[in-house]
């Protein structure tokens, strides 16, 4: 059996990090496999469904690198669901309710003050015929649930959480189909999955009871379930649920210099028992990708996580993939002396400013400048090559007596204005002799 597995968002809004982890690992879930992912966008909800948000759930999987197999509409496929709707309806396994949102309320509390669960007591199910021409002609419209078989135990082994077992008389018949004809997710979804040919449903655990009613409405429509796995859900680095995770999107990680190489590192094992690696790409990844690796615990994503791999990615980073994106005139020497001070691409330009100038030096005091202008006299002398700085620095240390930090940190203040930065034997061939001489001498003034 070809594995196939799918990515069912709504364009209600931009994907976040917990979004695109499930994207990621259903991806990956069938990538190890060699089976298909595919873009299910669940857009039933006319009134909040934006095509600019569909249009931006294909861009940030394409930035990630993940690239479906084939992609659908559930609003392109309201016929097929009139069809099983009416198939269910002739099995008597859906009912027409006409409770309004506060009555239901009603009826739950009571329930909760007498110690019992909040559970539907489908009195919708006495109505007669009679009783639905007079709602009908008085202009109630009902909405639909789907019946549970209350006798039969809902049972499955899930791919992360193990054997689970549910009890449908502890359950509420779901509600289905509104009033005004419209969709709920549940009854779409497993049409859906059954037409498409889904073989794996891996999404976060707070879709377990969700699972569970579907189950038998897989079985309604006479098809086998597929295999389901249900992972942790994100938390913040202090432990708990963020709403800021529920905000991070592509667009915010993008804006601080994040590379979908990093995100993708991190989100691929977040949840699971491997660590992470930002030296593998898709292939290894999905090679070594395992639900049996998953485990129940919160998954822990960490912005300063994200970052440090980030600058692993950079560091890491070839001059072709990176030449695109750093300044005008930034050669591969360049990047080589750079990199490894980049925590994020973008800091290439700030560090690009330094070589081509102008920079603001401190103010030194009279010993110093004294240096600085020895150091000039030095370095005019020196034949420019690549040793040139081992032979400035060798020959001040010998004629001064300053040493450490001392003989260098002044000379990298005068010549970059930083305290910190790139190895100065590369940074100063980059800057160049003559520019390199008038910093010195400008410094000494």
């Amino acid at each position: 059996m070809t594995v196939v597995t799918r990515f069912a968002p709504s364009p209600t809004g931009r994907l976040h990090v917990g979004n695109l982890r499930t994207a990621l690992h259903n991806w990956l879930l069938a990538k190890h496999a060699g089976g298909q992912f595919l873009l299910r966008i669940d857009d039933t909800d006319a009134e909040r469904s934006r095509e600019e948000y569909v249009e931006a759930i294909r861009a940030d999987l394409a930035w990630l690198g993940v690239h479906p197999d084939g992609e659908e509409r559930q609003s392109a496929r309201f016929a097929l669901y009139e069809t099983e709707f009416a198939r269910l309806a002739e099995q008597g396994r859906v009912y027409r309710c006409y409770e309004t949102p506060q009555e239901l309320e009603l009826k739950r509390k009571v329930l909760l003050g007498r110690g019992l669960p909040p559970i539907y007591d489908r009195a919708a199910l006495t109505l007669t015929d009679a009783d639905h021409a007079e709602k009908a002609a008085a202009g109630e419209k009902p909405h639909w649930r789907f019946l549970l078989d209350r006798d039969a135990p809902i049972e499955w082994q899930d791919g992360v959480r193990g054997p689970q077992h549910f009890e449908p008389a502890q359950m509420s018949d779901p509600v289905i189909r509104r009033a005004d004809g419209s969709w709920l997710y549940m009854l779409p979804s497993v049409i859906d999955d059954i037409a498409m040919g889904i073989t794996d449903v891996l999404r976060g655990e707070d879709h377990v009871s969700n699972t569970a009613t579907q189950m038998q409405m897989f079985t309604a429509l006479g098809a086998g379930p597929p295999r389901f796995a249900h992972e942790a859900l994100l938390v913040g680095s202090e432990g708990k649920l963020s709403k800021r995770l529920g905000s991070l999107g592509i667009d915010t990680l993008r804006e601080t210099g994040v590379e979908p190489a990093a995100l993708v590192a991190l989100l691929a094992r977040l949840g699971t028992s491997d660590p992470v690696d930002a030296s593998l790409d898709a292939e290894a990844l999905a090679a070594s990708f395992d639900l049996s690796h998953f485990g129940r615990a919160p998954a822990r994503f960490d912005e300063e996580d994200l970052h440090r791999i980030n600058a692993a990615v950079v560091h890491a980073m070839p001059y072709s993939e990176a030449a695109a994106r750093l300044p005008e005139g930034m050669d591969e020497a360049a990047w080589q002396a750079i990199r490894p001070n980049l925590a994020h691409l973008g800091e290439a330009a700030e560090w690009w400013q330094v070589v081509t100038g102008p920079v603001d030096t401190p103010q030194f005091d009279d010993d110093t400048r004294a240096f600085l202008a020895q150091a000039a006299d030095v370095l005019g002398g020196l034949a420019w090559g690549n040793e040139v700085w081992r032979d400035m620095t060798g020959k001040l240390k010998e004629g001064t007596g300053r040493k450490g930090k001392a003989l260098f940190q002044p000379l990298r203040q005068a010549l970059t204005g930083r305290d910190h930065g790139p190895e100065m034997a590369s940074l100063l061939l980059l800057i160049g002799r003559d520019e390199a001489l008038a910093r010195l001498k400008a410094a000494a003034a």
